[in-house]
């Protein structure tokens, strides 16, 4: 069980980072409406991962211990990374559309 959800994490954290890298991608590329439907792609795929995190927490505090492995830790890892990757796409986002405006100014 607890493998299965690790991997779960894990898949929805990979899916969940190559949308917001291609987010990134089609905002350079001046595709912003795109861009966003990356974002929101990849928005729905970490929202996944995180509430498989969140059974594994609601098992751990209604008594069923969740012994803590190395898979678990990796899982979690990939699901914290993502988020940094989301506040890093959400910023390329907006100053490829700041350069757009002004450049079209």
């Amino acid at each position: 069980m607890l493998e299965l959800a690790c991997f779960q994490i894990i898949s929805e954290a990979g899916i969940a980072k190559s949308s917001y890298i291609q987010a990134i991608k089609e905002a350079k590329n001046g595709e912003f409406e795109k861009a966003k439907a990356c974002i929101k792609e990849g928005e729905a795929a970490f929202v996944e991962g995180h509430n498989v995190h969140g059974k594994l927490i609601q098992q751990e505090t209604g008594g069923e211990q969740v012994i803590p492995d190395l898979l678990l830790i990796h899982a979690e890892d990939q699901l914290m990374s993502v988020e940094t990757c989301k506040i890093l796409a959400d910023e390329l986002i907006e100053t490829y559309e700041r350069i757009a405006f002004l450049e079209n100014k």
